[in-house]
């Protein structure tokens, strides 16, 4: 599936730290907690807890912050249709990468096993 470039480049100069709330509050509204989130991002990326506060504290984008990121060799398992869009067809990189966030942190909040989630 093709995103359009228009669409990639905001989603690249959007800043992790002003997304990250709206995750803390999508998976607390559901009943799981900050900690989940982070081992979810932990298991996605390889970031541990001073890494993901230093991107927060400054305002990384998407585009730093994975490319700083260590994706988990199990990530191309992670599939399905997440805002709009089926993961597995996205052609852009970047657009796919913050794809498998929004699909994590979704799985989470939908009361998800972990061991699912995190693909075990």
């Amino acid at each position: 599936m093709t995103t359009t470039p228009e669409h990639d480049a905001r989603i690249a100069t959007m800043t992790f730290s002003s997304v990250y709330p709206h995750y803390i509050t999508k998976v607390e509204k559901k009943g799981r907690t900050k900690e989940e989130l982070h081992q979810v991002i932990r298991w996605l990326t390889g970031f541990n807890e001073s890494k993901l506060q230093d991107l927060i504290t400054k305002k990384a984008t998407f585009k730093v912050f994975f490319e700083e990121a260590k994706l988990n060799a199990n990530v191309e398992k992670i599939k399905g249709v997440i805002c709009g869009y089926r993961i597995e067809n996205i052609e852009t990189p970047l657009t796919k990468q913050v794809r498998y966030l929004d699909k994590l942190v979704d799985e989470l909040a939908k009361g998800r096993k972990m061991e699912k989630i995190l693909r075990t």
